[in-house]
């Protein structure tokens, strides 16, 4: 075989070999990026976490980490096991009551970007993490429920959502709307009284999708080394 047969054969394997990162670990890069300095940011534990704290201890030492347990400024030196870990309120600036942060740092819009998951999203960013099947009553599977999503969700200045991007989880339709995104389509925040913008990113192992200015329907806006898009 000559030399050039020999590169050829060569190059499905070169090509084969895996990345050097996994998807969790772009991901989160991927939301640390996402976070300013200085903003005041929502954190549930896992990825979001990891994230926040990321984001911390590299370009945004002065971000804000309020998790729902009432932390307020944590600064862990590792990531908390649950909102529930002494980390977080041995290292906070203060330590407030879950109706206080919902009543008076949520709600109000004094948060700026909170980070939600999703069993199902839909083109308009509209989250379900109630049940899926078409009835309430009697569905195929019913999820954990809504927790404080339907509040950051509305109020929160931006959302950023974190998920794996399957068939099954990106859907035209939510079966269930738990928390509103951009509802049917433009304007429709606007007339629910939501004072939020809405996701402004979705963050998957593929890539990251942003609302269309116009449209306000998902759109592919950056795909990770090594992913195809179709």
């Amino acid at each position: 075989m000559n030399a050039t047969g020999s590169a050829a054969a060569a190059a499905p394997a070169a090509a084969a070999q895996p990345a050097a990162y996994t998807a969790d670990e772009m991901m989160t890069a991927c939301a640390a990026r996402a976070l300013p300095d200085g903003t005041v940011c929502f954190v549930g534990i896992g990825l979001p976490s990891a994230a926040a704290n990321l984001a911390r201890a590299t370009h945004a030492p002065n971000l804000v980490l309020i998790y729902e347990s009432g932390t307020i400024g944590a600064k862990p030196d590792r990531l908390p096991l649950s909102i529930g870990d002494g980390i977080l309120a041995e290292t906070s600036d203060a330590v407030v009551s879950v109706p206080e942060i919902f009543n008076y740092w949520l709600q109000p819009g004094r948060i700026g970007i909170g980070f939600l998951g999703a069993a199902q999203i839909d083109k308009f960013g509209n989250i379900n993490t109630t049940v899926i099947g078409e009835t309430y009553d009697r569905p195929k599977v019913r999820l954990p429920g809504a927790g404080g999503a339907p509040e950051i969700a509305a109020s929160c200045r931006e959302v950023i959502v974190v998920m794996w991007q399957t068939r099954r989880s990106f859907v035209q339709r939510v079966d269930f709307v738990t928390s509103v995104g951009y509802g049917n389509g433009p304007g429709q925040r606007e007339r629910l009284g939501l004072p939020g913008a809405g996701p402004r990113k979705v963050i998957t192992d593929l890539g990251v999708l942003e609302p269309d200015p116009a449209t306000c329907e998902l759109t592919l806006t950056g795909v990770y080394p090594g992913c195809l898009r179709r």
